[in-house]
């Protein structure tokens, strides 16, 4: 990866984080894990502390824009960006074993008034 410049970056006090738009110039699309490693070593902060938003690519383009959030700590971090779906699962309780039984094919439902015929009187 080639040239990397800092196009935008904003402080935002009320979330605690510093939001950052950049601009790579690569031949392949550029993985979360390399943008990071670079932030990092730009801004003197933890790997674990970027949030890595979008990576926008034109077609036939070889820049990359980059939007990215650089937290405080890890804690802010975990406690603002939202989960995936299965980390915001809480584990639910597992199934029984034991499958349901359906009714019986030979057992069936009698008719309780079966001998005397409904409606009819003499």
């Amino acid at each position: 990866m080639e040239n990397f410049k800092i196009l935008e970056e904003k402080e935002n006090p009320l979330f605690n984080r510093k939001e950052i738009q950049a601009s790579i110039e690569s031949e392949v699309t550029p993985s979360n894990s390399d943008i990071k490693k670079l932030i990092s070593g730009k801004f003197s902060t933890q790997i674990e502390n970027i949030k890595i938003k979008k990576i926008l690519g034109k077609f036939g383009s070889k820049t990359f824009e980059v939007l990215a959030n650089i937290y405080a700590s890890k804690q802010d971090k975990e406690n603002i960006e939202p989960k995936p779906k299965k980390e915001a699962k809480e584990p639910s309780e597992p199934k029984s074993q034991k499958p349901e039984q359906a009714p019986k094919k030979d057992e069936s439902i009698t008719n309780q008034n079966n001998s005397e015929p409904s409606g009819q009187t003499n």
